[in-house]
């Protein structure tokens, strides 16, 4: 029988339904509730306040989860996206020198015109548009850049006068919690434990109060403490700088990594629960969250990757994102215990996530030289230059010239001209000022 809304006959009645769907709902969660802290931790380094970052975090969550069981009918759990929010605090932030306040700002404005490309056929003409290889070349980069800021935020990488990076010293209590916490999430996940990242996480964090890596604060805050330093963040999006071309740009290369990254997320999960139907409405539902991940404070959402742990539970409608997000709200309880997990806990999830995108690589063309080369100067220089858009343009670029020097410059989209050509303006701009 086709399914249809939140009902569905798999050989079982409404009951049998219910607990599926409510326990996918539940193990969801536990894959992904990380989110909370690590998100956060990322949004801090951009100046965010954390314990309000970690509010945003869940609000966004939420809203995205109850959108999706809603709007897109699907199983799909809605969060900020990894990597994302690297490009959030450290291209957008850091690298292109907006404030926080702007950085949401350009959120806010993606979000609207992710939610013109969803609702109209623009968003086939974009995927179309960019070179397979350079798409994968963006997560693979990505990927490699969360590697090595995790590395960096368990000191197990250093800086050093000569080589810039060097290996950390191993006598250090956060250096080794991260080793061992580390390892324990790589064995759980290569075990396909329920919850891994999650359990390693707290584990890592006993093992830093236990060696002295971290120290617990004189006095816990309380749980309405984090909503009462929420009013420092929500609704704080600045849109002073709509009249700077920086703005724009990032705006633009936003755009590029929410759409590429969802379309082949939701594309990925629809075809696994045999619903392909919910594609469009699952890439709506996204759009409009991004909508408000701005507006609440946090970096974009995206179709996470852990769904697929909800889905082997059987969750296959909108009840298991509805479960989720119930799950979410109760959160909002233990803020003040999630505040204690230190980087030495966090940092080693960064790694694991960035090994996971790194296997993109596997979908790449490596054949021909033309596709090969500036898909690897992305996946380089996204790190190397420790700014993302940096390492996009230099494949961005690279990609039309490649084709032209073969004498296939007829191969080459428009658009991917008239991107190549933004990408070249912004480092002639940056290079006069």
């Amino acid at each position: 029988m086709k399914q249809n809304g939140w009902t569905r006959s798999l050989g079982m009645g409404q009951e049998d339904v219910l607990k599926t769907e409510l326990g996918a709902g539940i193990i969801s969660y536990f894959a992904i509730v990380y989110i909370v802290m690590v998100n956060a931790s990322i949004l801090a380094d951009a100046g965010m306040p954390l314990q309000a970052a970690m509010v945003g975090t869940l609000l966004t969550s939420i809203v995205g989860c109850l959108l999706m069981a809603f709007i897109g009918k699907s199983p799909i759990i809605v969060v900020p996206g990894m990597g994302i929010n690297a490009f959030f605090a450290y291209t957008l932030v850091h690298s292109m020198k907006l404030t926080w306040q702007e950085a949401l700002a350009v959120v806010t404005v993606t979000g609207i015109l992710f939610a013109v490309v969803a609702f109209t056929s623009l968003y086939k003409v974009i995927s179309e548009a960019i070179p397979h290889n350079l798409q994968h070349g963006i997560t693979v980069g990505i990927g490699l850049f969360l590697t090595f800021i995790g590395l960096q935020k368990s000191g197990i990488v250093v800086s050093h006068q000569t080589t810039f990076v060097t290996i950390g010293h191993f006598d250090d209590p956060g250096v080794l919690t991260a080793c061992v916490t580390l390892l324990l999430a790589f064995v759980l996940f290569v075990r396909n434990v329920p919850g891994g990242l999650l359990i390693s996480m707290v584990t890592g964090t006993a093992l830093a109060y236990l060696l002295g890596a971290a120290e617990a604060p004189e006095q816990m805050m309380s749980a309405a403490e984090p909503l009462q330093q929420y009013g420092q963040l929500f609704a704080q999006l600045s849109l002073g700088g709509l009249v700077q071309l920086s703005f724009w740009i990032a705006v633009f290369l936003l755009l590029l990594i929410v759409v590429f990254e969802n379309i082949g997320l939701i594309a990925s999960h629809t075809s696994i629960i045999g619903r392909p139907e919910t594609f469009r409405g699952s890439l709506r539902a996204l759009s409009i969250t991004n909508v408000f991940a701005g507006i609440f404070g946090t970096s974009p959402v995206v179709a996470a990757a852990e769904t697929t742990a909800g889905i082997a539970a059987g969750g296959r409608t909108g009840l298991t994102s509805l479960t989720t997000a119930v799950l979410f709200g109760a959160t909002f309880l233990f803020i003040p215990v999630l505040t204690l997990i230190p980087d030495s806990a966090i940092a080693p999830i960064l790694i694991i996530i960035g090994g996971l995108m790194v296997q993109s690589v596997k979908d790449m063309n490596f054949s021909e030289y033309t596709e090969a080369f500036p898909a690897f100067l992305i996946m380089v220089m996204i790190p190397f230059t420790y700014s993302i858009v940096d390492g996009m343009a230099f494949g961005f670029i690279a990609y039309p010239v490649a084709k032209i020097a073969a004498g296939k410059g007829k191969e080459v989209p428009k658009v991917m001209y008239g991107i190549a050509v933004l990408f070249l303006l912004n480092f002639i701009i940056y290079a006069l000022l």
